[in-house]
């Protein structure tokens, strides 16, 4: 993937902010980024930036995670490996996101 000044800028920004640059095999057009147990793909932008690709998730055994809900409880799942989605996790989750956001706005 070749990246636009812009983006690296944004990249440089995000590993100031103690965020790690990652890949995932399965989506190799998209640039993963990752802090503490929290991790999100970000899509190349039009406007030469990034945006979301998905909602950030919880790593499993370093894989993203879907959240789902099952017998009135949300979980974290990866393949066969699930984790429960308990106030911590998503609150961690949503600190993650809430970051990341606040990194990616200040590139509009």
């Amino acid at each position: 993937m070749e990246l636009t000044p812009q983006q690296i800028s944004i990249l440089e920004r995000l590993r100031g902010r103690g965020f790690e640059i990652v890949a995932f095999p399965m989506y190799a057009s998209h640039v993963g980024v990752r802090k503490g147990n929290c991790a999100a793909l970000l899509a190349p932008g039009a406007s030469g930036g990034f945006t979301l690709f998905a909602a950030p998730s919880y790593l499993i055994a370093g894989n993203l995670s879907v959240r789902v809900t099952r017998d009135g409880r949300e979980w974290f799942i990866w393949k066969k490996d699930k984790l429960e989605a308990t106030t911590p996790r998503l609150a961690e989750v949503k600190s993650f996101k809430e970051e990341l956001s606040a990194v990616l706005l200040l590139t509009l």
